[in-house]
């Protein structure tokens, strides 16, 4: 299988814990698409779900297939979300804002009882760090607060630069909520809960990518080994 069936393979898995009646948390990015995809074919033959997306892209796919959708607002607590992930370590800590939509996506899964990741098994790895960590930021002070991640990081042993996110078009990138994104490159993250707890406190920061304690379910999709379902 390509790496979109391997995907899409996970996104279906994922999709047979669904049950009537649920509440869910749709994530962001391309393995996500998959699964909303996938759950419009089971709303078109009968299943009940209601559904608050995790950004304006999943918002405006889950209306063009007939997802019902409503808000955290009328809806604050969710039966389970389902989401992307962009690395994924063995205590199911992850990586997560390569798509742009960290703070929403982190908004929704704490809303739900149960947050499962899909994902084919490049996204499995034994440290977090590889992938850059996204972190949100304020556009007031950006300068700044970069800055200070750039201070607090270093300060923790990391040597990587923090790097304005930006379009193919050399704008900056703005997120569903305004603001900009930082990506740290760190490497290796052996202790993603202290870093996690730094970063919190630096003035600017709105919320960064590590979601730690959310995920309770990984589905992988491995070419060789076919489905893995890892669960903490």
């Amino acid at each position: 299988m390509d790496i979109e069936q391997l995907k899409r393979a996970a996104a279906a898995r994922a999709l047979e814990m669904v049950q009537s009646g649920m509440k869910l948390g749709l994530g962001t990015g391309s393995t996500a698409k998959h699964f909303v995809d996938l759950l419009a074919e089971r709303v078109k033959g009968g299943l009940n779900i209601v559904g608050v997306p995790t950004s304006e892209t999943t918002r405006l796919q889950a209306e063009s297939l007939g997802v019902p959708l409503t808000t955290l607002e009328q809806t604050p607590e969710l039966d389970l979300t389902i989401d992307g992930a962009d690395e994924i370590a063995p205590d199911l800590s992850v990586i997560k804002g390569g798509g742009g939509a960290l703070l929403r996506e982190k908004i929704v899964a704490a809303a739900s009882a149960r947050m499962i990741v899909i994902a084919d098994t490049s996204k499995w790895v034994q440290v977090l760090g590889r992938f850059p960590l996204p972190i949100e930021v304020n556009i007031f002070g950006f300068a700044a607060t970069r800055l200070a991640v750039e201070k607090a990081t270093a300060e923790m042993g990391y040597t990587g630069p923090a790097l304005l996110r930006r379009t193919k078009d050399g704008h900056p990138f703005v997120t569903d909520g305004g603001h900009w994104i930082i990506d740290a490159a760190l490497e290796r993250i052996p202790n993603p809960s202290q870093l996690a707890a730094r970063l919190c406190q630096i003035p600017g920061v709105v919320e960064h990518g590590l979601f730690i304690d959310l995920v309770r379910v990984a589905v992988l999709a491995d070419p060789a080994a076919g489905i893995r379902v890892i669960e903490k």
